[in-house]
């Protein structure tokens, strides 16, 4: 982990992010001792995609077109985009985007825990996650403070199997708009 942090001195990173699993006390420990603060807690949501579509949320795969307008929506939800993470999602398919009233409301890399996803809303959120036809990895991440979206998730025969940690070491912007978070963040 030490490496980790210098090399990104080296790169003058403006911070660092792990997500931390939550009984491994020892993690917890020593990224506390390095200085990471716990910024989110976390529930691994796992179950059977729910294959739905919501009616007047318009779930497409992204494009490159879509680019600029989901690196301006992650950069509103989080003080910065993922453009790297976003390109290479539109490049491998798994990238989808909402659209309301002409504009992009949410986008995913992938619904899944090493994949993110940002919105405007908890709605734009939730068509991202109802439409998707699997939930890759071991699920996927929902911040537990957001409750309507947990509730909802649970309403839907979702289930929570586990609990993390979101921690930040340097700049981290308090979230402005509803995500789910990835292991890579």
């Amino acid at each position: 982990m030490q490496a980790v942090l210098d090399r990104s001195v080296e790169r003058q990173a403006l911070g660092v992010r792990l997500v931390q699993v939550a009984y491994n006390t020892r993690s917890m420990s020593l990224y506390t001792k390095l200085g990471f603060a716990t910024r989110e807690p976390l529930a691994a949501i796992q179950g059977k995609p729910l294959l739905m579509l919501l009616k007047g949320f318009d779930v497409r795969g992204a494009v490159a077109a879509d680019m600029d307008e989901c690196n301006r929506l992650c950069s509103q939800v989080h003080g910065h985009d993922r453009g790297g993470e976003l390109r290479d999602a539109i490049a491998l398919g798994s990238a989808r985007v909402v659209e309301r009233g002409g504009r992009i409301t949410a986008y995913t890399t992938g619904i899944g825990i090493f994949g993110h996803s940002v919105a405007v809303s908890n709605e734009d959120l939730i068509a991202l996650i109802a439409s998707a036809e699997q939930f890759s990895g071991n699920g996927f991440l929902v911040p537990l403070r957001n409750d309507e979206l947990l509730r909802w998730c649970f309403e839907q025969r979702l289930r929570m199997v586990y609990m993390l940690n979101l921690m930040a070491l340097g700049f981290y912007q308090e979230p402005r708009g509803p995500f789910l978070a990835s292991i890579g963040y």
